[in-house]
């Protein structure tokens, strides 16, 4: 395994010719928080792999796939602008990307590449750290894009009791749902509307993942009354820079329970962790926690 070195005071990795490499693909990917969480996690656990992130080009998508490869990759993550484009390039991809459309986490075994998708996991495993049943509540999804559609997978699959997804594309709603409906109770609406009061005084969960009130634009936050959201309901963001936006300070206003991103980046990533080593567990804490810091380091 990847080897610990002392100089000048400080412990460092040495990595050999047997450490086996994952990383991330993305552009622009410079900003990515996945090597610190991923590589804290590895470090933790004593094993000899070295995470990175690399930066590729819509244009230069399939030669780095073939690339990835080639070195023998023991995997890699996927992010904007590659989530549905990476499909066409993989063997073959698991029942939870194909419905929801998109690939993040790609495993490379005996020369095929399976895809994933673990976004959903990692919305998920919110609710497991704070022990909330997620069965037979009323959910309102805000927004209609990528990570909804994960966002929706993931609570449908759990067994909540129904769904509204509240977007101002009534449209891009309508097809959301159409492509879930057999999976559970759900409808769309338009989030100006209204009837959207009607279901928030009934909501057990709110849930935005839109990008309003990601930074810089952090005086944004979607359209909705929190002063007639049920008392008991639990508000998430999907965002997490910054750690509470004017959505989740606004539901702090009236004592909701509130998650942001965090959870959802870190639970991803342990979910892709353990396709690519084969164990059954991560440790999520310690990603949340070394996301965290690095969050604020940027800051």
């Amino acid at each position: 395994m990847a080897k610990l070195s002392k100089e000048g005071g400080n412990l460092s990795i040495i990595y050999t010719g047997k450490t086996k490499n994952l990383g991330v693909i993305g552009y622009p990917i410079h900003h990515s928080l996945s090597p610190v969480i991923q590589n804290t996690v590895l470090q933790s656990m004593e094993l000899d792999y070295a995470y990175i992130a690399m930066p590729v080009k819509e244009n230069e998508l399939e030669s780095a796939v073939k690339g990835l490869k080639a070195l023998n990759f023991s995997g890699f993550n996927v992010t904007i602008p590659h989530k549905i484009n990476i499909i066409k390039y993989l063997d073959e991809i698991d029942g939870a990307a194909s419905l929801i459309g998109a690939v993040n986490t790609v495993l490379i075994k005996n020369d095929r590449l399976y895809g994933y998708n673990t976004d959903y996991e990692g919305f998920l495993s919110a609710f497991q750290a704070k022990k909330f049943s997620l069965k037979n509540i009323n959910g309102l999804i805000l927004g209609a894009g990528g990570a909804a559609r994960a966002v929706v997978y993931g609570l449908l699959k759990v067994g909540v009791g129904s769904l509204c997804i509240a977007a101002r594309n009534v449209v891009k709603a309508q097809k959301l749902v159409d492509d879930f409906k057999k999976m559970g109770n759900i409808k769309a609406c338009d989030w100006a509307d209204v009837s959207v009061n009607e279901i928030l005084q009934k909501a057990d969960l709110l849930v935005n993942t839109t990008p309003l009130g990601m930074y810089p634009n952090v005086d944004k936050m979607p359209p909705v009354d929190m002063s007639i959201l049920s008392s008991k309901a639990i508000v998430y963001d999907v965002i997490y820079t910054p750690e509470k936006t004017k959505f989740l300070i606004e539901a702090e206003k009236y004592g909701h329970v509130v998650l942001n991103g965090e959870y959802m980046l870190a639970g991803q990533g342990a979910a892709a962790l353990k396709k690519w080593i084969g164990c059954k567990d991560v440790d999520i804490d310690l990603m949340r926690i070394a996301l965290h810091e690095a969050l604020i380091k940027k800051i």
